[in-house]
């Protein structure tokens, strides 16, 4: 039977010739958790978690929460889950340290690692966890403060006066600003730096499905790594007081559950016009860049077969997912008229604050006009590695023929083009790529020359040349095509630097002014933008609708083998010798899960805690939906993913054989 299509002008007619009344859609409105539910613990919502969750989370549990988690170096997240120091985090927070604890014959790559007695468990010199010990609301010492100091003057005493502060002495201080400046804390952290390996699995399993599988659910990924601290002699850290009990059995569908850790950043007070420069410019200025980048890699790749070199790639791959979820966001009508609704809101409650031309929003307004003509060229113009040294030669190249430019800085000028000089072939489809990204966002196109051309003419593939050039008394500089380009492409990068230069402290200031006026017309109703500290962040374990039908709650090992053999074995979804004969109790085990929970990046490695305050998972991605996160919350279809606590200790039973380790955290 032919499938019948009926447009929706003859859908409207169907409705009003049988008076099927049509129901007009509500206009989307704003709620505060579009703002998310990143709390700090300084000023948590107890009684919100209490109402809402039906609980009885007193102070005393939070204090308890916020000294069992922990800030994983200067990147991720991480938590106490024994009384003897032992760590929970991600193995893609542990990979790049983890492999340079490997001796002669070892790979932890393919094989992993797991320290069968504690004698066993390697030192990784560098690294560190911070734990909050204290923290405390110091708004109005700050900004008594402010009134006759700078802002760095006035951290400086407060820093003091806190130091002397028994409580305090012997604690790593940071001042904290949220609001951009509507409400600031002090923290207090104290520093293990004594962390050894204990186990982490094969990349095969901590990246299983590699970058097709990342910000997707369900999901089949094994993705944690324990290492356990040391104290100053030398044993493991008495952590009896602060620590997530682990509980392999403790989520069902509906679960209230917290995340412990430190999001990275959001940027969830931006204005209805920065938010359009983002759609419009900045987002689409970094996806170029990256798809170029990756371009270039990739061939690359397939020349030498560096790891290093496919390890870039998975990064930018990353990046560009994330990105490119953001943008979806920024074009989801829905989520923009909402964004639109807060911030009418917050203007006309405080309209009166801001009279003539003081008003914030206005003001960066005529800031952005100005600013979007070059903003992507700061980007696509940038003398990264990932654009080749010929990026760099252009910029080298202009700054020395510019006027400008000071005599004494053209010596070492020549020095730098000197040793970046001959230009060869390798250096030809970074050109490409650079004039075609440039081209894309400039209204005139740079030289329609064909690009092989230019390497053949000018004089930069000629060392003598370069030098006799360089020593000349009035370098001649009309004809050279590289040169030709420099000009054509290098201003538009400075004056994208100038405006940012120019404009930057004065957005900073607005963007507080706006951040302000937020915090005075809701307080701490709306939680504060991420700033890679403690947060706690609440919801329930909940499924969502996607593809035509329903993710469950929580993926089995079933899934992981069944992807294993769909993908015909193949990386990224191939597995190690030791895992392909598993019992029915391991593939009948949780793997991952999905919550409500808002996270971000930094996030990873944060522990997932239910009401007990047992670890019942770690965080470790969210899926697609989450990714406009950046800018908006929206729980909807917005899922954490975790892996479950019973699939990590399936994996340390069944196949790790790691008994004194499950005998550590299950007893």
């Amino acid at each position: 039977m032919k499938e019948m299509k009926l447009s929706l002008t003859a859908l409207t007619l169907i409705f009003v010739v049988f008076n099927v009344p049509i129901l007009a859609q509500d206009e989307p409105e704003f709620s505060e958790f579009d703002f998310g539910r990143m709390w700090t613990f300084e000023d948590a919502p107890l009684n919100y978690f209490n109402e809402t969750y039906d609980l009885e989370l007193d102070q005393a549990w939070m204090d308890k929460m916020r000294k069992s988690a922990l800030r994983f170096s200067t990147f991720c997240s991480a938590s106490f889950i024994s009384g003897k120091g032992l760590i929970m985090t991600n193995h893609h927070c542990s990979r790049g340290v983890a492999t340079n604890l490997q001796r002669e014959n070892e790979n932890f790559e393919e094989d992993g690692f797991y320290a069968n007695t504690q004698m066993e468990e390697r030192k990784a010199e560098g690294l560190f966890v911070d734990q909050l010990i204290q923290a405390q609301d110091v708004t109005d010492k700050m900004k008594g403060l402010l009134k006759d100091n700078d802002a760095a003057e006035a951290e400086e005493m407060l820093k003091s006066e806190y130091e002397e502060n028994e409580k305090w002495s012997d604690l790593r201080l940071q001042l904290v600003t949220y609001y951009s400046g509507g409400r600031y804390a002090m923290y207090g952290y104290k520093r293990y730096s004594d962390i050894r390996l204990v186990l982490i699995p094969e990349n095969a399993l901590g990246f299983f499905g590699g970058d097709p599988d990342n910000f997707t659910y369900p999901r089949y990924n094994l993705d944690f790594t324990f290492w356990r601290a040391y104290d100053e002699k030398g044993q493991p850290l008495n952590t009896s007081a602060n620590f997530f009990p682990v509980n392999p059995d403790g989520v069902e569908e509906g679960t209230p559950v917290f995340v412990i850790g430190n999001p990275g950043n959001t940027e969830r007070y931006r204005t209805m016009t920065q938010l359009k420069y983002d759609r419009e410019v900045r987002i689409p200025a970094v996806l170029t860049f990256i798809k170029s980048a990756v371009e270039v890699l990739r061939s690359q790749y397939e020349e030498n077969n560096d790891p290093r070199v496919m390890n870039s790639i998975f990064s930018l791959e990353n990046g560009r997912k994330a990105y490119t979820g953001i943008l979806e966001g920024l074009q989801n009508e829905e989520y923009m008229t909402r964004k639109k609704a807060a911030e009418d809101e917050i203007r006309d409650a405080v309209r009166s604050d801001f009279q003539n031309q003081d008003d914030p929003w206005d003001k960066l307004d005529i800031i952005y006009s100005e600013v979007e003509e070059y903003g992507a060229f700061s980007t696509l113009l940038n003398p990264s590695p990932y654009r080749g040294s010929i990026t760099g030669l252009l910029h080298k190249l202009y700054d020395f023929l510019d006027d400008k430019t000071a005599d004494s800085n053209k010596m070492a000028l020549k020095d730098e083009i000197l040793s970046m000089t001959p230009i060869d072939e390798s250096q030809e489809m970074y050109l490409n790529v650079l004039v075609r990204d440039f081209n894309a966002f400039s209204d005139e196109n740079v030289t329609p020359t064909d690009i092989g051309k230019i390497f053949s003419s000018t004089l930069f593939s000629d060392s003598a040349k370069v030098e006799e050039w360089l020593n000349s008394d009035d370098p001649e500089t009309s004809d050279d095509p590289l040169i030709m380009l420099a000009n054509q492409m290098i201003p538009e990068y400075k004056k994208a630097v100038e405006l940012n230069q120019k404009y930057g402290k004065e957005i900073a200031a607005q963007n507080e002014a706006i951040a302000n006026a937020a915090f005075r017309v809701f307080g701490d109703q709306l939680p504060p933008d991420a700033t890679f500290t403690l947060r706690i962040s609440d919801g329930v374990v909940k499924g969502f609708k996607y593809n035509g039908t329903v993710a469950p709650i929580n993926t089995t090992y079933f899934g992981l083998y069944d992807r294993y053999y769909s993908h015909k074995k193949e990386f990224p979804w191939d597995l190690p010798d030791k895992w392909l004969n598993p019992t029915m109790d391991l593939l009948k085990t949780p793997l991952n899960f999905v919550s409500t929970n808002d996270i971000i990046g930094g996030n990873s490695g944060s522990a997932i805690i239910n009401s007990k305050g047992e670890a019942v998972g770690l965080i470790f991605d969210g899926n697609i939906e989450s990714l406009p996160g950046n800018f908006i919350f929206d729980e909807t279809e917005n899922r954490s993913v975790s892996v479950h606590a019973g699939g990590i200790v399936g994996a340390l039973i069944h196949i790790y054989k790691a008994d004194r380790i499950v005998n550590e955290i299950l007893n």
